[in-house]
């Protein structure tokens, strides 16, 4: 009878992994929804102790959030299209500096042959390519309007993650209490206290990465542009996305930015140590005062890990895989942490031998 119930529980959930595969097209919104409201629950519930009841809570959260999102799109999205504009601008001129000056002094450094490097047909092709519109806003629509039925689901997808994510918020504690009520009795107390450890890991990482993610950005973008780089709030907010891998901000935040630096300043040596200085400031901060603070030492997944879980979330479920690539991977973590523990107790582990034998 054991075996048979986990035969039941081991094919339930291959038909919903199953299910989940053959239906990840149309689930982006759904997961994106499911993603917002588990953020943002905790303070709904925050505003319930104060008084208010879980919709008038739900629909404060969602009117600040309205709020922010409007001042971003008024604030921050003109000056980043300035910027990609002017990078739009600038790049027949990086193309021009790289082929006349930094492939020639690599050359000569390093004894390569001639036309070892092929420039002239990759910038041919980035010419050509770039040539085809006049205007980066081009290029989108263009592409946006290429299929009038994938606009429409993109519109309706847009639509439906708030509206989906007002009624789970809205309705999170009753069906957390539902599906504790499901739970096998004799396992109610083991099943949560693991899930009780997956919120713990979860929160330390989509609460507290994604605001080291936003803190880094904003200690990149204001330094940048303090030191005068035309692309600093272009290339600061790229570095604190790419945050979420550890040291992958850094690496392509400080690559980029010297590399802009070097075209923009030429020889100027003081723009280049402030561009340095930002990014060491920057990882300072982030190792001894956001990660600590607002992460700790509860995620734990390798560096190797991470980029894997990113790469293997993009490839089956797209942007939607990408944002939840790492809290599965958390969960994840958690669940063969117990399951190695378990081993770890097993007579296979310790080579006691079975009695039966």
């Amino acid at each position: 009878m054991a075996d048979t119930r986990r035969w039941v529980w081991l094919g339930g959930v291959l038909l919903v992994c199953g299910f989940v595969y053959l239906l990840h097209p149309i689930l982006s919104p759904f997961l994106v929804a499911l993603l917002l409201a588990y953020l943002f629950d905790p303070l709904v519930d925050r505003l319930e102790a104060w008084g208010l009841s879980r919709t008038w809570g739900v629909v404060a959260v969602f009117a600040l959030f309205t709020l922010i999102i409007m001042a971003l799109l008024l604030v921050l999205v003109p000056m980043l299209a300035k910027q990609l504009l002017r990078l739009y601008e600038l790049a027949p001129q990086m193309l021009d500096w790289v082929q006349h000056t930094a492939m020639p002094w690599v050359q000569a450094r390093l004894g390569l042959a001639d036309g070892f490097w092929k420039f002239d047909k990759v910038k041919a092709a980035i010419s050509e390519h770039m040539g085809q519109t006049t205007d980066i806003v081009g290029v989108v629509l263009s592409q946006a309007t290429a299929s009038g039925l994938a606009l429409i689901g993109w519109l309706a997808n847009l639509v439906l993650i708030p509206v989906v994510s007002f009624y789970l918020l809205r309705d999170w504690d009753l069906m957390m209490a539902k599906i504790r009520s499901l739970l096998p009795r004799n396992r109610e107390e083991q099943v949560v206290s693991l899930a009780g450890e997956c919120h713990e890991v979860l929160g330390a990482f989509v609460r507290g990465q994604l605001l080291v993610m936003l803190a880094l950005g904003m200690i990149y973008a204001a330094g940048l542009m303090l030191v005068g780089l035309e692309l600093g709030l272009l290339i600061g907010l790229i570095a604190g996305l790419a945050a979420i891998v550890p040291y992958m901000g850094f690496v392509i935040g400080i690559g980029a930015a010297l590399t802009a630096g070097l075209f923009q300043f030429g020889g100027d040596l003081y723009p280049m140590i402030g561009i340095v200085a930002v990014f060491m400031v920057g990882q300072a901060l982030e190792g001894m005062v956001l990660t600590p603070l607002l992460v700790g030492d509860r995620i734990g997944l390798h560096p190797v890990a991470v980029i894997f879980a990113i790469l293997a979330g993009g490839e089956l479920f797209g942007f939607t895989g990408v944002l939840l690539a790492l809290p599965v991977a958390a969960v994840i973590m958690v669940l063969v942490r117990h399951v190695h523990d378990l081993y770890k107790d097993s007579d296979l582990y310790s080579g006691a031998e079975d009695p039966d034998l």
